[in-house]
């Protein structure tokens, strides 16, 4: 089988899907290996890199289509609503497509991949077991996505982030507040840590505290009654409107006395709750920040835009939305990782075999034969739920 490497086209994506140190273990599963001219120039992959670990170079994304029975992307059609309708019209119903694909919310692409005839996984769905913790895309850009966003509030914020005696006196260390202490979470209150800032974080889920601490961040307790915090996957899960308020007016103070305020809570598949109000902003001091890394579910500020920098009241509200493509060097080798090893994961005597009996292969699955047989997505479609699933298959 031959698996294909195509150049990202959603705007401002510079990663790519398969880098040249992951080449071998595709290869040494039995795939020979094809990749769109350039597409890892963006990364910091030359052709030349590739072509030395006998990959083919195609002239033409058209070209990696026709060759290719396994395409792999970062963003499959689903995640990429500028141009994904070019790759499904270029699909052929024999081809696999493994990638993001953002099928809890992209119900149209889905539909159309479904049509198709097309084989499609999306990693974002991998469960999150130990088995898989190797493939965890999700994981692996959060971390990048953690890191660039305290970057992104150090460059914007008129303070510098460390205490320091100068001839000219003190300077104050730089007050950091993060909201939300999952993978990007714990690697914002980390950067920050290194950076020499005074770090406090706030967690729905109590467990997160001892991670939060062992960061050398203050835990930020708040006297609220939830129900289950966290679903089987570890994730958080949505509450009510009546907690969400009462959550505001506990963290409004906290809000209101840092200097930077980095908010990642995120529900998957669900617009993302709003954690700081239009008057919290308000009660900030001028020349705060607020990096939000859930605008593109919404935003867990009020006031955020996605992709957009707004100020209100001296107080700038930046809404990055793919945080992860501004690293793409390091966010592509980690992709890359995650990618290969899934794709190993399926690829037997050098051809795909589906065991959906394995959780893996069944979670991530999608569209088969022409349908959605994706059950978390079929619910999400508001579809009757797929049948069991079967035994192995080839």
């Amino acid at each position: 089988m031959k698996a294909g490497i195509p150049r990202e086209t959603y705007p401002g994506e510079r990663r790519v899907a398969l880098t040249p140190g992951n080449v071998q273990a595709l290869q040494k599963a039995g795939l020979d290996l094809v990749l769109e001219q350039g597409a890892g120039d963006a990364a910091g992959f030359t052709d030349e890199e590739y072509r030395s670990r006998n990959v083919a170079i195609a002239a033409s994304r058209g070209a990696v289509f026709e060759q290719a029975e396994i395409l792999l992307q970062v963003r499959t059609a689903g995640a990429n609503p500028a141009h994904g309708g070019d790759d499904i019209a270029a699909l052929r119903a024999d081809q696999v497509v493994v990638g993001m694909g953002d099928p809890l919310t992209s119900f149209d692409t889905t539909s159309a991949l479904a049509a198709k005839g097309a084989t499609s996984f999306a990693l974002e769905l991998l469960p999150r077991i130990t088995r898989a913790q190797s493939m965890d895309v999700l994981s692996s850009m959060a971390t990048v996505a953690g890191y660039k966003a305290v970057l992104l509030a150090a460059s914007t914020s008129p303070r510098m982030f460390p205490m320091m005696m100068t001839a000219a006196g003190t300077i104050t260390a730089a007050r950091v507040f993060v909201i939300g202490a999952g993978v990007a979470g714990l690697q914002a209150i980390a950067t920050a840590r290194r950076l020499g800032a005074k770090v406090e974080a706030y967690d729905v889920r109590p467990a997160v505290k001892e991670q939060i601490e062992s960061l050398g961040a203050r835990f930020v307790e708040l006297p609220l009654e939830t129900g289950d915090a966290e679903d089987r996957g570890g994730y958080a899960v949505a509450q009510d409107e009546a907690f969400y308020r009462r959550q505001r007016d506990l963290l409004s103070k906290v809000v209101a006395a840092s200097d930077v305020v980095i908010t990642t809570a995120a529900i998957p598949g669900k617009t993302s709750p709003v954690l700081v109000t239009g008057d919290m902003v308000s009660a900030m001091q001028p020349g705060s920040v607020i990096v939000d890394l859930a605008a593109e579910r919404g935003g867990n500020c009020e006031l955020t835009e996605a992709d957009a920098t707004v100020e209100r009241d001296g107080v700038t509200i930046v809404g990055p939305t793919n945080l992860a493509a501004t690293v793409p060097y390091h966010a592509s080798q980690m992709y890359s990782k995650n990618v290969a090893t899934f794709l190993v994961h399926l690829i037997k005597d050098g051809q795909l075999q589906l065991d959906l009996g394995d959780e893996i292969t069944r979670d991530t699955l999608v569209t088969r034969d022409g349908d959605v047989v994706n059950e978390r997505v079929r619910q999400a479609m508001g579809l009757v739920a797929a049948g069991a699933p079967g035994v192995k298959e080839s």
